[in-house]
């Protein structure tokens, strides 16, 4: 250190205490004249990267794949399939609304691993004319007869997560299908059989297996033990179907069918209905109270996006039961705040800052964020300024916290923290039209492949295990248990970026489980503070915290911080974060589209 302070000599303000910049290990008004870059510079060097590096193929996918520009309208989805088809519907005169449904229904067919219509979703809508922004809510919820034991064994100990994930009792009411038609009637333009034509005549005729979805299948071990996923998706010895191999589904077709002639009523009542509740009833390890009287009542909520200034733009994502979009403004709203726009992108000092922030989020989304219609969410006290200055101040630039504590906020109940993290295997969705609607989509059966429990061709979510497992926890209620009738939380966090003028500039999201708030906030934070191409923002190394070790994606450049991040007091792992960022950008007078690199997605527009 005295060396450092040799260097720091001709830099006064690097003398301030950290008492007199309010608690932050900030001097007060350096970090914006350089001299705390000087520093950084002195203590860590020039460790970094500006993004991440391709990891082999079979483990991850990786494909650099060039930017997409468009005047009138673009479809950026996880599937080229699913792509293409919502493009043909943008080409015949549909809506974004209408590309959505199709592109949803097609990816059911495809990417069966992530999505489809045994899930739920979330819908974020912009009107192009009347520029109204809506959020339409078709998250999953709990049946009837669950109740805040179901995660619980026999000792009253939260189980295993395997043992709650495969089977019936994981499953919530599905969301996706009445939700499709709900935005349909307020939105849409072609006929309803038309978009649905689509993923049936795919699901029919068939489609080639990817490289990731047949490594998804060879490494899955449950998903064979489901009789109809197994002569569906492996071959007699039990290997995945191979690469190139043609996936034929006849009971999904027939499904769509259906759904086609007859709407949501033909998944909800009926036949169908009766199958899905008999499935589930009927799981031989665990059986689920799902019922006829579930799946009737279902109802989408129409939502208010949750809308927060973020360096002259205008950030709007989900409120609950998400709690990505709480998560990532208050991201935002720390790291805009603190020095990271004068930081180098991808090096040690913005991991730090980038992470801790992360710490701090996390540990409210914990504590706080579930179904506002079971609990109070204090959603204006935690996006406060003032409340927000008061968690940033604990970030100190010499040493991690670890592990941070909920804040207090509103005088509300009191309510117990229960740390539940979904798995990523979710799928996102961008779309503009010619008229300038746009949507931004998220949805998800959570775990890869659900519960492992198929119906006619489609997989069943087990959203139910993005519930705490401890309804109570230090003699507390936590917020987050599970509850008849109530929603999980969510991470999911479908996002669009207005400018001053209120014009849209960005539509952003992922799939990921609760990492997606952080790919989101990292994009906007590498896009908007420090300047990053949008290319090269979506391919950068990921790297940040959910408030325990501090996360370094597996094989990219950033894992040269591991031993800097724990001179600072990290804890640091390695995991393959394969994000899906999906992503929109208005770029003059065109559309640029942008697809993850590391998934097989694709942007296509004209």
């Amino acid at each position: 250190m005295e060396r450092v302070a040799r260097r720091s000599a001709g830099c006064p303000a690097l003398k301030v205490s950290r008492r007199q910049a309010g608690g932050t290990g900030f001097p007060d008004g350096a970090l914006r004249k350089g001299c705390a870059v000087l520093l950084l510079q002195v203590l860590f060097g020039g460790i970094g990267a500006s993004r991440a590096q391709p990891v082999p193929e079979a483990a991850s996918g990786w494909t650099d794949k060039p930017p997409v520009s468009a005047r009138e309208q673009l479809v950026v989805a996880a599937n080229p399939l699913a792509a293409a088809a919502g493009a043909a519907i943008l080409d015949a005169g549909g809506s974004a609304i209408d590309a959505a449904i199709t592109t949803q229904l097609v990816l059911n067919v495809v990417e069966p691993q992530s999505s489809g219509i045994g899930g739920g979703a979330f819908i974020m809508h912009l009107d192009g004319r009347s520029r109204r922004l809506r959020v339409y809510d078709g998250r999953e919820t709990a049946p009837a007869g669950a109740d805040e034991r179901l995660f619980l064994d026999a000792t009253g100990q939260p189980m295993r997560f395997v043992d709650a994930l495969v089977g019936g009792r994981s499953v919530g009411v599905p969301g996706v299908v009445r939700l499709l038609e709900a935005v349909h009637r307020r939105h849409g333009r072609l006929a309803w059989s038309r978009l649905v034509a689509p993923a049936e005549q795919l699901a029919r005729a068939g489609f080639a297996v990817s490289r990731r979805l047949h490594l998804l299948l060879e490494s899955d071990r449950f998903l064979r033990a489901d009789p109809l996923a197994r002569a569906l998706y492996y071959h007699a010895d039990g290997h995945a179907l191979a690469v190139g191999e043609i996936v034929r589904n006849p009971a999904l077709a027939a499904v769509l069918h259906r759904i086609a002639r007859e709407g949501s009523r033909a998944f909800y009542e009926g036949e169908l209905a009766q199958a899905i509740v008999r499935t589930v009833g009927s799981h031989p390890k665990a059986p689920g109270s799902l019922s006829l009287t579930d799946l009737a009542g279902y109802r989408v909520i129409e939502r208010e996006p949750l809308c927060r200034a973020f360096v002259g733009h205008r950030v709007c994502t989900l409120p609950p039961p998400s709690s990505g979009g709480v998560t990532l403004l208050q991201m935002l709203d720390m790291l805009e705040h603190l020095p990271f726009a004068s930081l180098p992108p991808g090096q040690l000092m913005s991991v730090h800052l980038f992470a801790e922030a992360g710490r701090l989020a996390f540990a409210d989304r914990d504590r706080y964020l579930a179904d506002p219609a079971f609990v109070q969410v204090p959603v204006r006290a935690l996006l406060d300024p003032l409340y927000l200055e008061g968690r940033r101040a604990l970030i100190d630039a010499r040493r991690s916290m670890k592990v941070a504590l909920a804040g207090e906020v509103g005088t509300g109940p009191a309510w117990s923290s229960g740390t539940q993290f979904e798995l990523p295997s979710t799928t996102h969705f961008s779309i503009v039209d010619r008229t300038g609607n746009a949507v931004a989509m998220s949805s998800s059966i959570e775990s890869a492949f659900g519960s492992r429990t198929m119906v006619e061709g489609f997989l069943l979510n087990n959203q139910l295990t993005d519930f705490s497992f401890q309804p109570v926890r230090d003699g507390a209620r936590v917020a987050n248990r599970v509850e008849p009738g109530k929603r999980p939380r969510s991470t999911m966090t479908p996002t669009m970026v207005f400018d001053a003028r209120g014009r849209l500039e960005m539509i952003v999201g992922s799939p990921g489980g609760s990492w997606i708030a952080n790919y989101v906030a990292q994009v906007l934070a590498l896009r908007y503070l420090q300047q990053v191409p949008l290319v090269a923002a979506v391919a950068a190394p990921h790297a940040g915290s959910r408030n325990g070790a501090t996360e370094i994606e597996r094989g990219s450049t950033a894992e040269s911080l591991i031993e800097p991040l724990r001179l600072l007091g990290h804890e640091v792992r390695t995991l393959d974060l394969t994000s899906g960022l999906h992503v929109i950008e208005r770029q003059g007078a065109v559309w640029l589209g942008v697809a993850d690199p590391r998934r097989e997605g694709q942007a296509i527009g004209r």
